[in-house]
């Protein structure tokens, strides 16, 4: 009898690059006690709010740069409240070291530091042919095949975007110093992403290098993510987190403002207790004014 064998899959797993919006916690003390009564006060209202969010632990605004770090402890702080401490940025060496040993990995500085952003390393000059008699013009360069332009779709902003960022970083180097006054001006979001469904407890929609557009109900417990600005022209009872990748530019808008949090570029804001009455339940906006979240009645 021959033996039986069963077939092994050529591949048992794949890997792809995958992009994640993460809560970060910048911490301005490293002093734990100081935290935990912080933690308290602001969070302690609605401790279950952060259902096991991935968070990552930003040391970049501490005072003391080399000031040693309770990593353990202050992930056990992080986990009371339902956070999930997953990586560190801003840390020095020793603190790295730290965070490590305590299961925690290291997070790049910023989107740009990410490998589907970087800047594609210089071509190798090619040494220019010799000239030879000829009456036809030089070819003109074609348009590159691997463009793509995103649609009003979630699928479609996410295709193509390591080819978009390639060539974004390449123009900028070729600006040189004619451009060195536009380094003060805000990013360019270059695409929008348009939601016309309701979006349910549970459902999460991230439009990445784009604003967000959304023209029905944003439920509890649902999340709106983008790294530009977001709109929901209905009611907006669920999460908003507008500029995730730092752009302190972008803004919140609703027909009728009722969020559980808010954020712009990493500050955050949660509802409880309630927004104010002038604009709780009307058309609002939300801006970044330095540090602090302004929260603003749209007037007609």
């Amino acid at each position: 009898m021959a033996a039986s064998s069963s077939a092994t899959p050529s591949n048992s797993f794949d890997l792809k690059s995958a992009s994640l919006a993460l809560v970060a916690l910048v911490l301005r003390t490293t002093r734990l006690e100081e935290l935990e009564r912080q933690f308290e006060e602001r969070i302690g209202p609605s401790a279950g709010f952060f259902d096991r969010d991935p968070v990552i632990i930003d040391l970049g605004a501490v005072a003391e740069p080399d000031e040693p770090v309770d990593f353990p402890g202050l992930c056990e702080l992080m986990r009371r409240y339902s956070m999930v401490p997953v990586a560190v940025r801003g840390v020095s060496p020793a603190q790295l070291e730290a965070a490590l040993a305590a299961g925690l990995c290291e997070a790049p500085a910023s989107s740009a530091d990410l490998p589907h952003v970087r800047s594609a390393p210089p071509p190798v000059p090619v040494p220019e042919p010799e000239p030879v008699a000829s009456d036809l013009p030089p070819e003109s360069p074609q348009d590159d095949p691997d463009r793509v332009e995103a649609g009003d779709t979630l699928e479609a902003v996410e295709t193509g975007l390591a080819a978009q960022a390639a060539d974004a970083a390449a123009d900028g180097d070729a600006g040189g110093a004619a451009n060195e006054g536009e380094d003060d001006l805000p990013p360019v979001v270059s695409t929008m992403v348009v939601i016309d469904r309701p979006l349910r407890s549970g459902q999460q929609v991230y439009a990445k290098n784009a604003d967000l557009v959304v023209l029905a109900l944003v439920s509890h417990g649902a999340e709106v993510i983008a790294d530009g600005s977001i709109h929901v022209y209905a009611p907006l009872r669920g999460k908003a987190i507008a500029g995730a990748t730092g752009d302190i530019h972008a803004r919140i808008f609703s027909t009728c403002m009722e969020p559980e949090l808010i954020s712009v570029a990493g500050t955050y804001q949660t509802t409880d207790p309630p927004l104010p009455i002038e604009v709780r339940g009307k058309s609002a906006q939300v801006r970044l004014d330095g540090d602090t979240l302004v929260i603003e009645a749209i007037k007609a």
